[in-house]
C-alpha cells in the first residue's frame, strides 16, 4: 500500500471520528443522555405554581434516570433573567428552562431590548395549561361580572387592578378586557403575584386576573369573590360561575408552562426529554397532584410544542400591538 493511500485512509478516519464527536443531535449523544445532574431554571421565586410544577417533574425525572434533577430559581427582569441564563448555557440538555408565556412569546414584542432570542430556544414539552379567573375584593360593589362592568363604566378610573408587573400576562389580559368591555381601570404593578394578592385581599386594590389554583383557597375562605372564569369554557371546579366570554364575547386567557432547552440543543436530546416528561405527566399520582393544583397536564412532542408556541406568539403580538405598550 502506497504512502499516499495510507495517508488518505488515515485522513478519512480522523475526519469521520471528528464528525461523530461533533454532530449535534446524533444518536450517540441521545443514548448517553443523561449521565449527570440536570438543572431546571425557574424564573420566579420559590412557592408559586410555576415553581411547584417543575419540581414535580424534576422529582420524577430524577427517579426515572437515576441522576439528580435540581431546580434553580432565577427571578428578575420580568422572568427574563432566568431565560437569559438558559439561553447562554451549553446546548447539551443539562440546563433547561421552565417558562410561562412571558419570556417565550411576550417579551420579544413588548420590550425594545432583550439579551436573548426567544425564538432560538429548542421546544421540549408543554407541561401544563392553567385556568385563570377574575377575582375581586368582597368590598367591591358587584356580585357578578355584569355588575362590575356597569360600575366600572359609571366610574371610569376608580377601580384598580393588580398584576405581577407591567407587561406581565395578567396585566395584558386585563388590558384586553378593558378594551373589549369599554372600561377604564387603573393598573397597579407589583414585584410578583404574592404582594399583589396580599393587597387585593387587604382591600388596597380592587380586582385581578390570576390562576385559579392560586386563589381557590382564598375564594373558599371568603377573602376573595370569584366573578368569572377567564377560560373559553366554564371551570370544572366552578361550573356555576360564568366565563368572561359569556358577557364579553371572544375574551379568553389561559396560562401555560413550557419546558425549553438552550439554542442548538440536539433534536434527539429534546425528543428524549419530551418523551420522558410526557410519560411523567400521564402517571396517575402526578395527574392527581396537578388536578389538586387546577393544572391540566399536556405533554406533546417538540414539533407540537413549537407549533403551539408559534400560535401563542402571534396571538400575544396582536394583543400587544393593540395596546401600544412598549418597555425599554
Amino acid at each position: 500500500m502506497s504512502h499516499f493511500v495510507r495517508s488518505l485512509i488515515a485522513t478519512c478516519l480522523v475526519a469521520a471520528m471528528c464528525t461523530v464527536a461533533t454532530t449535534p443531535g446524533g444518536a450517540m449523544a441521545a443514548e448517553d443522555f443523561p449521565h449527570r445532574t440536570i438543572k431546571i431554571v425557574v424564573p420566579v421565586p420559590p412557592g408559586p405554581l410555576l415553581d411547584v410544577v417543575p419540581r414535580i417533574v424534576a422529582d420524577k425525572l430524577s427517579a426515572k434516570w437515576n441522576v439528580p434533577v435540581v431546580i434553580e430559581n432565577r427571578p428578575g427582569a420580568a422572568q427574563n433573567l432566568g431565560a437569559e441564563a438558559v439561553a447562554r448555557s451549553d446546548p447539551d440538555g443539562y440546563t433547561l428552562l421552565a417558562s410561562p408565556p412571558g419570556p417565550l412569546v411576550v417579551s420579544g414584542h413588548l420590550r425594545t431590548h432583550l439579551n436573548f432570542d426567544p425564538d432560538a430556544f429548542v421546544p421540549v414539552s408543554l407541561m401544563v395549561k392553567l385556568p385563570t379567573v377574575l377575582v375581586i375584593n368582597p368590598k367591591v360593589p358587584a356580585s357578578n361580572l355584569g355588575e362590575l362592568l356597569a360600575y366600572a363604566r359609571a366610574n371610569p378610573g376608580k377601580l384598580t387592578f393588580g398584576s405581577p408587573g407591567t407587561g406581565s400576562t395578567p396585566h395584558l389580559a386585563t388590558e384586553q378586557l378593558m378594551k373589549a368591555a369599554g372600561i377604564r381601570l387603573v393598573h397597579v404593578p407589583y414585584q410578583g403575584m404574592a404582594p399583589a394578592m396580599n393587597d387585593l385581599m387587604g382591600g388596597h386594590i380592587d380586582m385581578m386576573i390570576d390562576l385559579y389554583g392560586n386563589v381557590a383557597g382564598s375564594i373558599k375562605e371568603g377573602k376573595l369573590r370569584l366573578l368569572a372564569a377567564a377560560t373559553p369554557e366554564r371551570l370544572q371546579q366552578e361550573p356555576a360561575v360564568p366565563t368572561i366570554s359569556e358577557v364579553v364575547p371572544g375574551f379568553a386567557h389561559v396560562e401555560w408552562f413550557a419546558m425549553v432547552a438552550p439554542p442548538k440543543t440536539p433534536d434527539a436530546i429534546a425528543a428524549k426529554l419530551s418523551a420522558a416528561i410526557a410519560e411523567i405527566l400521564a402517571l396517575p399520582d402526578v395527574a392527581k397532584r396537578l388536578a389538586d393544583l387546577a393544572a391540566v397536564p399536556v405533554g406533546r412532542t417538540p414539533d407540537q410544542v413549537a407549533a403551539f408556541i408559534k400560535a401563542e406568539d402571534a396571538r400575544w403580538k396582536d394583543l400587544i400591538d393593540t395596546t401600544g405598550l412598549k418597555i425599554n
